[in-house]
């Protein structure tokens, strides 16, 4: 352990190795499934891709399809029990 790797430190390392690991989820799901990204060469001579259909799909992932029939409340039980809702 170095000099300023201290336990008060650790929460920090923590925090800043989650969202690095979101940042590189992102980006390798940007790479691979993105229609918009052309990383073949015969994809890349066409100046125009026809992939309405792909992009679609693209955008209307399994995690947005799910939170769409989901409510748009972080904490239901407490947002019920202050607005007095039963």
């Amino acid at each position: 352990m170095g000099r300023w790797m201290k336990p008060e430190v650790y929460p920090l390392v923590g925090a800043m190795a989650f969202v690095t690991s979101m940042v590189v989820f992102q980006l390798t799901r940007n790479v691979v499934h993105n229609p918009d990204v052309r990383i073949s060469k015969s994809d890349r001579k066409e100046a125009v891709l026809d992939n309405a259909d792909i992009g679609e799909k693209y955008v209307d992932h399994g995690l947005r399809r799910f939170l769409t029939t989901r409510p748009p409340e972080v904490m239901p039980t407490i947002n019920r029990f202050f607005s007095g809702r039963d």
